[in-house]
């Protein structure tokens, strides 16, 4: 079955609703609010995206496990239309697919964590304002001073899904969305960082908490991506009620010579 590029929204939304925990952020990237900057390909029920809106394109490969040849499969052939430098999300082995084209520089394993036991935000006091654009400086200045390598837009701040915690006219601790689609109810939790000197305060859990809440309001699914080696982080989504669905892996791919022994 060969691979096509796929522009027909509802045939993706199909495909990917049958996992929409694992498929979050590509159920999320078929609103309007991202499409423009979305490419799919297909290959019988499995699909591929690469998402033009960051700095340099993401490409994102989510297979379960037992779609894990066909998925190769469709990598195979879209390998050669990919551009010559990316960043990659790819379940477990599918980097040996592009290993062939590009060199690719390991960004750590990744987890998947769905929210599956909401009633374990009741235990947890949620705090929080919601941010909106006039709070963009600040917002920036929190997130070189704690979290220098995230994954903000400011463009996220109109989905009215970021809060956060502030000491006069400066924020502590916020929380927000990479994704949130009431369309296909779905939301990733994102960009979520504490001051360094406010952590172990619990503001964290705070903001997180509330913007939980939020979302419920407007979607089934709520998930979130977070380093495997991040044991503070992943614990305190495991006590706000979130399960561990599925690891990934992360890369920067450059088509080079020697790829094949750089995957290792």
């Amino acid at each position: 079955m060969p691979v096509r590029a796929e522009h027909d929204r509802a045939v993706l939304a199909a495909l990917l609703r049958r996992d929409p925990v694992l498929h979050a952020y590509q159920l999320g990237d078929l609103d309007d609010f991202f499409w423009p900057y979305t490419s799919w390909f297909r290959r019988g029920d499995q699909v591929v995206l690469l998402y033009h809106g960051a700095a340099e394109p993401v490409l994102l490969a989510f297979a379960a496990q037992r779609d894990g040849a066909a998925m190769a499969a469709l990598l195979d052939e879209v390998a050669p239309v990919l551009p010559a430098r990316l960043y990659a999300h790819l379940s477990p082995g599918l980097e040996r697919v592009l290993a062939g084209r590009y060199v690719l520089t390991p960004a750590g394993a990744h987890l998947r964590m769905a929210l599956t036991d909401p009633g374990r935000l009741a235990g947890t006091t949620a705090a929080g304002e919601v941010l909106d654009a006039a709070d963009l400086p600040a917002l920036r200045d929190l997130y070189a001073v704690a979290y220098p390598g995230n994954w903000f837009d400011a463009r996220m701040l109109d989905t009215g899904h970021y809060v956060g915690i502030r000491q006069g006219d400066t924020l502590l601790a916020v929380a927000g969305v990479h994704v949130w689609s009431p369309t296909y109810r779905v939301a990733a939790v994102g960009n979520v960082t504490t001051r360094p000197q406010a952590r172990r305060r619990g503001l964290g859990a705070a903001v997180v908490a509330a913007l939980c809440a939020r979302l419920a309001e407007s979607v089934d699914h709520v998930t979130l991506n977070v380093h495997a080696d991040n044991t503070g982080a992943v614990r305190l989504y495991e006590r706000l009620g979130f399960t561990r669905v599925a690891g990934f892996g992360e890369y920067t791919l450059t088509v080079g010579a020697g790829s094949a022994a750089s995957a290792g």
